[in-house]
């Protein structure tokens, strides 16, 4: 969302904050409904809350891959979309394309990058191929896009796994082929280990997002089995810039902030809603469901 001016995101976003006394809303009670991935389609019609396209991790063909939740400040509505097209296993992210109303890219663990048009109730794939520069053992979780001077970037990122193995943070120009098929320039990488939490089933970088003014937050979460015990965080780790000519540099913090943790969650969704210093997190619980929220964790 870092592509939408200041004035533009005023006027979308401009009301009373989403969530001013919020606290986490159960959206699925089960494994098949954990929140993997959110991307903000936009305000309600009555200004009052959010619509957010939400993906889950299914893997079995004909469960549920895409969801449109309206979330409020204490209450939440939940609708399943049709998936046209080849059907991913285990989508992790998803996120807006900035300047294409309507058009989002959804990421599988594997690295499968998925182009989707959502048009009311449907979501149809437009194309479908891997991310460049895929290392050996990645397990993707995050995705986020960035436009600025008039030039895309994505960044995305292997989550990494306790002590033995940190995030890794990959970022790319981004164009796309008048075919549909997302194009990615030259890959840069770098590691990343989470403050917190500290457990030994850590996943450094769980999601991202990126601000207007290109602070890259990201979510962090461990993981003990699929009845948790889980723990969360959500930092500030550092800055991405996207020159006019199109080279994206990524600067990591030596001593990243981090701004709230929440126990008992697995956060694996951020999404910072534009003109506002607030994010969407949900969550992917395993077998407890998931759950959203809104949190002040995006002030630029």
């Amino acid at each position: 969302m870092a592509g939408l001016t200041a004035a533009t995101a005023l006027l979308v976003f401009g009301a009373a904050p989403v969530g001013a006394a919020d606290v986490w809303q159960q959206v699925g009670a089960d494994v098949r409904s954990g929140v993997s991935g959110i991307a903000l389609e936009g305000r309600t019609a009555d200004g009052t809350g959010v619509d957010v396209l939400a993906v889950h991790d299914n893997k079995r063909t004909g469960l549920t891959r895409l969801s449109r939740i309206t979330h409020r400040d204490g209450s939440h509505d939940v609708s399943t979309l049709v998936w046209e097209g080849a059907e991913p296993v285990d989508l992790e992210a998803i996120e807006a394309i900035p300047g294409m109303p309507g058009e989002y890219l959804a990421l599988a663990g594997s690295g499968i990058v998925y182009r989707l048009k959502v048009t009311g109730t449907t979501a149809t794939v437009v194309y479908y191929a891997p991310l460049p520069a895929i290392g050996e053992g990645d397990d993707f979780e995050s995705l986020a896009l960035v436009s600025q001077n008039g030039r895309l970037a994505a960044l995305w990122a292997d989550r990494g796994a306790g002590t033995g193995r940190p995030a890794t943070l990959y970022a790319a120009p981004l164009q796309f082929a008048p075919w549909g098929q997302p194009q990615f320039g030259s890959v840069t990488r770098r590691p990343y280990r989470a403050l917190q939490p500290t457990a030994d089933a850590t996943r450094h970088i769980s999601d991202l997002s990126v601000t207007g003014s290109g602070r890259i937050i990201a979510s962090s979460a461990s993981d003990a089995g699929d009845d948790g015990p889980f723990d969360s965080a959500v930092s500030d780790v550092g800055r991405v810039t996207v020159t006019s000519a199109g080279a994206v540099r990524v600067t990591l913090s030596p001593s990243p902030s981090v701004s709230a943790t929440f126990s008992q969650h697995k956060i694996e969704a951020v999404e910072c809603l534009p003109g506002s210093a607030e994010a969407i997190l949900g969550t992917d619980d395993e077998n407890l469901g998931g759950s959203v929220r809104t949190v002040a964790v995006c002030a630029s």
